[in-house]
């Protein structure tokens, strides 16, 4: 179909195709990419990390801008109101290795905003240019922008912030289609990406919201006419999401994945949590992980409460080899069931 791009190019860099993975906070770590890039995307992020964190050199937060060679390319995404940490935050960035800096202007969370930042950024859309104009001449990679819609529906600011990132240097924006009031209910505007992308002149436009299988992608690429499309909420629990857009826009073939696909997923996703994680965090990190990818699944409730109660590794693994996974239904379900982990 005519939406897929390989390859696809945001500035001058040059990236496999225009289907990317959103940085998920508290979601996108490690073990997630090692996931997610084993299926190709075009551009994965690593999540949000603040800009007054990183200058002080948090060790925490450097910790969370882990990568491995395999995951390129690769962007970390940059959260923070503070204009003159912008260049300096950005660079820091480049010298790690990433091939592109993310501003985030799209995190909804009160303990995010309540700072200016994240979504607060909306409303103040001349801030937010001042901002990507320091990361722009900080650094040579491409700087980006992730936003919302507008902080309320009373308040749709799309339009006017593509005008502004693109003024700025920005070589991408992303619209999420929902304002920051809705957080993630109803269903994603996506004729507020649109709308963007009429104001857009040279800069890229890409799309947000509500990307949960092929058709959904084609979907969006319609209504929005978009330049790039970011899986976010999507790929939680079902990781071949970006291949199976692939196979849809290049063969329309839609890919049906069965129980034991699902099984053989949550153990790999498993087993790079326990290689990268403490015993402790990789009892926390699978409980919060086995809902990814069983929420959708009929019949997988029970494995769910066992997974969350289990005390160890091993009654981790016991549960999961002695679930019936021949009787558990994986066809498509309502979105309402994805869990709604804070995707920014």
């Amino acid at each position: 179909m005519k939406f897929l791009k390989k390859p696809f190019f945001l500035g001058s860099k040059e990236l496999p195709s225009n289907i990317f993975c959103a940085p998920l906070a508290g979601c996108s770590d490690v073990p997630f990419r090692r996931m997610t890039s084993r299926y190709n995307p075009g551009l994965i992020y690593t999540e949000m990390v603040k800009m007054d964190a990183l200058v002080r050199n948090d060790p925490h937060t450097f910790r969370m801008l882990d990568y491995e060679l395999g995951m390129h390319p690769i962007g970390g995404q940059l959260c923070g109101s503070k204009p003159e940490l912008a260049g300096a935050c950005a660079k820091i960035i480049e010298d790690l290795g990433f091939d592109v800096v993310d501003l985030n202007c799209g995190c909804p969370v009160d303990k995010v905003t309540k700072d200016g930042s994240g979504s607060a950024m909306l409303k103040n859309p001349e801030k937010i240019g001042e901002i990507l104009a320091n990361m722009v001449a900080a650094v040579k990679i491409p700087v980006t922008v992730k936003i919302r819609a507008g902080w309320d529906s009373n308040s749709i600011c799309s339009a006017e912030i593509t005008r502004i990132a693109e003024q700025a240097g920005a070589s991408a924006i992303c619209i999420h289609g929902r304002t920051r009031a809705q957080a993630y209910k109803g269903p994603a505007n996506w004729d507020y990406i649109a709308q963007a992308k009429q104001a857009a002149k040279k800069i890229q436009v890409i799309a947000n919201g509500d990307i949960f299988d092929p058709h959904s992608a084609q979907g969006i690429f319609e209504a929005s006419g978009c330049d790039a499309i970011l899986l976010a909420r999507g790929t939680m629990g079902q990781p071949w999401l970006i291949e199976d857009i692939y196979r849809f826009f290049e063969d329309g073939v839609v890919v049906k994945r069965t129980s034991l696909d699902y099984k053989k997923a949550l153990l790999e996703h498993i087993a790079h949590i326990v290689s990268y994680q403490t015993d402790r965090k990789s009892l926390l990190d699978i409980r919060r992980v086995g809902c990814y990818y069983l929420k959708g699944g009929r019949g997988t409730k029970h494995l769910r409460e066992a997974i969350n109660r289990s005390a160890s590794l091993e009654e981790t693994y016991m549960h999961i080899q002695n679930f019936s996974w021949e009787e558990a239904d994986f066809s498509p379900q309502t979105q309402s069931e994805v869990s709604e982990e804070v995707t920014c």
